[in-house]
């Protein structure tokens, strides 16, 4: 994207609140704004439109699309009242480019947590999947409406047929696992900005969750889960961590390209989320890495991340 000039909103807007001092996103912020505007959020904190946008944009980054105010108040407690996209749109004064992209990675974030999901074939009342390990589902609408159980099939979208909990497929003709499928016959890619990243499958599993997932070609070759929140290298699927321990974002792994996955893995997510730090409401028990501090304002390229075409044409 091109370098756009530095964001200010209009003096005679009056559907925004101006306030006199300090943005609160902005640390370093002085309290006459440095000549800049402030508007105030719905939770009564201040912001400018630049350092509102690079914040949302931060927690795109990271995976979040549920935006939530991280101002400090009483010490060191974060407000974390939460913002409507409707709100940040308008308040951080997005350009069309900026709104396609908030728009894109907000619905890819909420259908990556929202996978489990699926209508059933029979009454297309939206059912859950709570058991990933297990392709034989009930659905509570239809087994009120006749009286007995009724089960499908996740993976074919079939009334289920044979011995019931399998978790590769059902006794159906022509039932089998469409995104392993994908993942064994899908083309292959280079990664242009990284050194010697080439013949790289274009389809990938998360190495934590399962889900499917496609690199944009662009920038390093790591990627966050949009479902786990994982960070792990696209070429040799390991996690960044144990990835950059010897090689570079920008570097060709130690191991090369890791070859097509020929399983999947299961996410349990009652797991996940016990593993998983809670949110920190006290910035004090933060670690220095994990706490968003903004940089100079620059501009930045808003890449576009999809879900694979392949993929999209296997659920329709």
């Amino acid at each position: 994207m091109e370098d756009s000039p530095e964001k200010s909103y209009d003096p005679f807007d009056s559907t925004l609140v101006f306030v006199d001092r300090k943005d609160d996103l902005d640390p370093f912020s002085s309290e006459d704004g440095n000549g800049q505007l402030r508007a105030q959020m719905s939770c009564g904190h201040a912001v400018t439109p630049d350092s509102l946008t690079q914040w949302s944009c931060h927690q795109l980054d990271q995976g979040n699309y549920k935006f939530k105010c991280p101002a400090i108040v009483e010490g060191t407690r974060r407000c974390n009242k939460p913002w409507s996209y409707q709100e940040v749109r308008r308040l951080a004064d997005l350009s069309v480019e900026e709104m396609q992209y908030f728009e894109e990675n907000i619905a890819r974030l909420a259908a990556a947590e929202h996978s489990e999901i699926q209508p059933c074939p029979r009454c297309k009342s939206n059912v859950e999947r709570k058991d990933l390990t297990n392709l034989c589902v009930v659905c509570p609408v239809c087994t009120a409406d006749q009286g007995k159980s009724y089960q499908f099939c996740w993976q074919c979208q079939k009334p289920w047929k044979g011995a019931a909990r399998r978790s590769d497929h059902c006794d159906n003709d022509g039932c089998s696992n469409k995104n392993l499928e994908l993942l064994q016959t899908c083309k292959t890619i280079d990664l242009p900005e990284v050194q010697g990243a080439t013949n790289c499958p274009s389809v990938r599993a998360c190495p934590e969750c399962g889900i499917i997932l496609e690199h944009s070609r662009k920038y390093c070759k790591n990627l966050i889960c949009p479902r786990c929140h994982a960070e792990f290298c696209f070429v040799c699927l390991k996690l960044k961590e144990t990835c950059n321990k010897t090689s570079t974002p920008y570097n060709l792994c130690q191991g090369g390209v890791a070859p097509r996955q020929t399983s999947i893995p299961v996410w349990i997510e009652s797991r996940q989320e016990s593993e998983s730090v809670e949110e920190v409401d006290d910035i004090s028990l933060a670690e220095p890495e994990e706490l968003y501090l903004p940089g100079p304002k620059k501009r930045r390229r808003w890449p576009r991340l999809k879900i694979p075409k392949a993929l999209v044409k296997l659920i329709k």
